[in-house]
């Protein structure tokens, strides 16, 4: 993944998130601020009504305005202009809030005249079950009414908490999903720091295996032309073999340099226009003796090859090979390999099909990975890094092209590329 889209990750991320925290912040203090009002409202309304039951008990009228005064968030005082008894009080108090469903603990207080100061009355629980909650002393007074009393809603924050638990269950998720996102963010970098370094030093080391190589070449020719080497038979015979491990060694460096340049997005094809038979044929007949050296046999079905394509010649080339090279590669006995061309309503068709081990149905899908192997059971003679399949999928998917696989276990594979005909 590039910094660039690691940064519109990071940024989009980061705004997507400040977003949801904003709406939700909103929606906790809209939620907040809607239950105080309502406790307000009917905190306010009981009071009023247990005025008006204390003002019939005792035959008076209340007075014409500001019956009921808020003195802070949690404290009220309700003036009632006549001497107040306390048992009808508490009585009232408690059937009030019952009755607008404000099951909370309150305490009250009544003025006495006499000692010009707040008489503490109760503490009224709404669970008595529940761990006590520490007791005012004493309850402010209010110098304006005469004859009134107090009432102090102590667990008021605790009540318009508890009416929030959905709000503040999503909040939680919220929180949890910033921390997942920022955990997933820190994966993501660690993760890209690693794969830059991967890709460093595999970089690093296949250039630097490219000078020992070339002089490892240059040695094995100077051997196989030398007379001494060319009159011993077996020093002949390592020559060959250290010429052939270098050529195979070589070109899996060059492959590993390719698919370097596919991940680093350096991967420029050279399309032209050529004909798609004159590539082909020269790579069947010296895949052919190849296969026939293994004991086997290529069938080749080319005439619908005669066609004009559009495509990278190196890259095209460098695919069939690998494809017909697996082909033969993974057989338990003697490969009969198929390659043939068919047109389609849409362009041409090229197809490989062997008589191999085939691939299980439940790793078909995995073979195009990077470093994939499917495993071999009792081939043990098929070397490689799992790149060639890998590669040629990309190969395809640079040009537009379309690969299909069909494999069945032991009854070998078939592997399909479509690909435009360039029109004449």
């Amino acid at each position: 993944m590039r910094d660039i889209q690691i940064m519109r990750v990071v940024i989009l991320g980061m705004i997507a998130i400040t977003g949801i925290i904003a709406m939700q912040s909103y929606w906790v203090l809209s939620t907040w601020n809607i239950n105080e009002q309502e406790f307000n409202r009917k905190a306010h309304l009981a009071l009023y009504r247990v005025a008006e039951a204390l003002a019939d008990a005792n035959g008076t009228a209340l007075p014409a305005r500001d019956v009921v005064k808020k003195r802070s968030s949690n404290y009220f005082v309700v003036n009632i202009a006549d001497e107040i008894d306390t048992e009808l009080l508490e009585y009232y108090l408690q059937r009030e809030l019952e009755n607008l469903v404000l099951n909370i603990d309150f305490e009250y207080a009544v003025f006495d005249c006499n000692t010009n100061e707040m008489v503490y009355g109760n503490y009224c629980s709404y669970d008595p079950e529940r761990k006590a909650i520490p007791r005012s002393s004493q309850l402010p007074g209010y110098h304006e009414f005469t004859y009134y009393f107090g009432v102090k809603f102590p667990t008021r924050s605790g009540f318009l908490w508890g009416r929030m638990q959905l709000s503040l269950f999503f909040s939680g998720i919220l929180l949890l999903t910033v921390v997942f996102f920022t955990y997933s963010l820190g994966v993501i970098l660690r993760q890209k720091r690693l794969s830059e370094a991967q890709k460093d030093f595999i970089n690093n080391m296949t250039h630097e295996f490219k000078t020992p190589l070339s002089t490892i070449k240059i040695a094995a020719e100077v051997f196989l032309k030398s007379p001494a080497i060319i009159a011993d038979a077996r020093l002949h015979q390592y020559a060959d073999i250290i010429q052939e491990q270098n050529a195979r060694l070589n070109q899996q460096v060059e492959r590993v340099l390719r698919l370097a340049q596919l991940e680093r997005e350096e991967f420029n094809l050279q399309q032209e226009p050529f004909n798609l038979a004159s590539l082909i044929q020269p790579i069947a007949q010296s895949e052919a003796m190849r296969i026939e050296e293994s004991g086997g046999k290529l069938n080749t079905d080319l005439a619908a090859a005669d066609v004009t394509v559009m495509a990278d010649k190196i890259h095209l080339t460098n695919i069939l090979h690998s494809l017909l090279d697996n082909a033969r590669k993974y057989c338990l006995q003697n490969p009969i390999i198929h390659l043939r061309c068919h047109r389609t309503k849409t362009g041409l068709q090229l197809e490989i099909e062997d008589n191999g081990v085939g691939i299980p149905r439940e790793l078909q899908t995995r073979v195009f990975e990077k470093f994939f192997r499917v495993p071999t059971g009792n081939i043990h003679n098929v070397k490689g890094f799992g790149l060639g399949l890998y590669y040629v999928n990309k190969v395809c998917q640079a040009h537009g092209w379309r690969l299909k696989l069909e494999s069945k276990e032991g009854s070998g594979t078939l592997i399909c590329i479509q690909m435009p005909i360039k029109q004449e």
